[in-house]
């Protein structure tokens, strides 16, 4: 078996982990306690719950044109996958008959959200979406302005706003918290617990200070030449080594000590990593023949 045809395989299995994750969610908490979700998938209970509409129609009929709009803003292959999740999503919450469990509306809020946060991540690790929502806000970003983040944030206020006026306040603040639940979960899932950060190094004790990062840390160093601009004693021309690695966020303290008990005017700089691919992050133990 070839790593395209494995690659393959892994992406369906996390689409279809993703589908099973939501759909209960979906179906198993929000919809009997008609609480909704953000973006697309909240208009689509919004009016499964409103108007009585069957939920898998509306998921895959108010998705088409995002489906269409994916083809052109991300592409071809991305458009794709989404389909069939979608698709997956809407036969799942259509023929699955979820078990109720229970009536307390705090636990339907959080963990409607965890499930379908949960499901959603799963799916964007298989290489789609079962929401629309994000591409709509990258439209947008490109063609009128403004980030992407604030789209997302833009549409599920009118989303929330209208749940309050068609439903109630109360359910609109439960399905917000089922929202924070869920963006929470999915950042988690794509994430991870191993959040990457990405740390520059530059001091003249960057010889002792690498060697301790190998030994001590056991993380990979990436070496390149830097000049200096303006520093303590003005001007400074003299060309000198600086120090890349990249950590978990668990390992921040540690480096940081490290680096000032060798050189304690070390300049550090950090910037979060979602996700990292190739090279070593980790030392390999020494392993004797």
């Amino acid at each position: 078996m070839n790593r395209h045809t494995t690659d393959q395989l892994t992406d369906g299995l996390f689409i279809c982990l993703g589908v099973l994750s939501a759909a209960f969610g979906l179906k198993g908490l929000l919809l009997p306690s008609q609480f909704i979700d953000g973006g697309v998938t909240g208009v689509c209970l919004l009016l499964a719950n409103s108007l009585g509409w069957s939920l898998p129609v509306l998921l895959v009929v108010i998705n088409v044109p995002f489906l269409m709009l994916a083809r052109v803003v991300i592409g071809r292959t991305f458009a794709i996958k989404t389909a069939i999740a979608i698709g997956l999503l809407a036969i799942a919450v259509g023929a699955i008959n979820f078990p109720f469990l229970t009536e307390d509306r705090l636990l339907v809020a959080i963990f409607g959200g965890f499930f379908i946060g949960t499901g959603i991540g799963l799916s964007m690790r298989g290489g789609g979406v079962l929401d629309g929502t994000e591409v709509l806000a990258i439209f947008l970003s490109r063609k009128v302005g403004a980030k992407v983040s604030d789209w997302v944030i833009l549409i599920n206020v009118v989303i929330f706003l209208a749940a309050a006026a068609i439903l109630s306040v109360e359910q609109a603040l439960y399905s917000l918290l089922t929202y924070i639940v869920a963006s929470k979960a999915l950042d988690f899932i794509i994430d991870g617990v191993e959040e990457y950060t990405g740390v520059t190094i530059i001091s003249k004790q960057n010889i002792a200070i690498r060697t301790a990062l190998i030994e001590q840390i056991g993380c990979g160093v990436t070496i390149y030449r830097g000049q200096g601009g303006f520093g303590y004693t003005g001007r400074k021309d003299e060309d000198h080594d600086i120090l890349y690695v990249v950590i978990t966020r668990l390992e921040i303290r540690k480096l940081t000590l490290l680096v000032q008990d060798i050189d304690a005017r070390a300049f550090i700089t950090m910037s979060s990593i979602s996700d990292v691919h190739g090279g070593m992050i980790k030392r390999r133990p020494l392993v004797d023949d």
